[in-house]
């Protein structure tokens, strides 16, 4: 079956780029093009989507309107997907996403629009309800400096081996059949990791980039 897509960007150019990889993706149907967050949030009323591929920054606040919709999407539109874009790697976004849980969550860099295939299994991973997320942002964890006392002492051994795949932008299927669990296991362990970690309601976006820095540098 086809996925149905939702996209927002607010940028003429690179929407219309976007939207002609998607159109000649197979298996993708592009249902409405949108140019900021509330026509994104009539669009998904309307269309109902299986998937909504958003950019990080958009009107109308132009700070993180994609992270926003993504979170409230959680609560109005459970089974929607969402992909977000973003121009540079920028982890602290990457886990306000995941804030939530990774269930039906992707985040890439724009550079792998024009990679159709990778687009594409993006866009199928979390309609299927994995996520996805980009080796950059990933590296950019590894390379910056943790500060204070490890959090992951807390940790099982098999949710540091969870907590690992994650970070290298694996999707829950693929976890599950790397460490040989089911999906529903995979994302038991993953709430469970983020809550041990502090990550959950947390007020401050860079303790979490902190707990995740300390796991990966680790």
């Amino acid at each position: 079956m086809s996925v149905r897509v939702i996209l927002a960007e607010d940028d003429f150019l690179m929407r219309e780029g976007i939207r002609r990889v998607l159109e000649a993706a197979p298996g993708i149907t592009v249902m409405a093009v949108c140019a900021d967050g509330d026509e994104l949030l009539e669009a998904v009323d309307a269309d109902q989507p299986d998937v909504v591929i958003t950019d990080v920054r958009m009107p109308p606040s132009g700070a993180d309107e994609g992270i926003r919709i993504a979170n409230r999407l959680r609560r109005t539109h459970p089974t929607v997907g969402v992909l977000v874009l973003s121009q540079f790697a920028e982890p602290e976004y990457a886990l306000a996403l995941l804030e939530h849980g990774s269930l039906r969550r992707a985040y890439l860099l724009k550079e792998r629009v024009n990679d159709r295939q990778r687009i594409s299994h993006a866009i199928r991973d979390v309609a299927a309800g994995g996520s996805a997320f980009d080796s950059k942002v990933v590296d950019a964890l590894v390379s910056a400096r943790a500060e204070g006392a490890s959090p992951l002492a807390a940790l099982s051994p098999r949710e540091r081996e969870v907590l690992a795949a994650v970070a290298e932008g694996k999707s829950n299927a693929a976890i599950a059949a790397s460490l040989v669990l089911t999906k529903s296991a995979v994302e038991k362990h993953i709430n469970s990791i983020f809550g041990k970690l502090g990550l959950a309601g947390a007020q401050d976006v860079s303790q979490r980039v902190t707990a995740a820095l300390m796991f990966l540098d680790g």
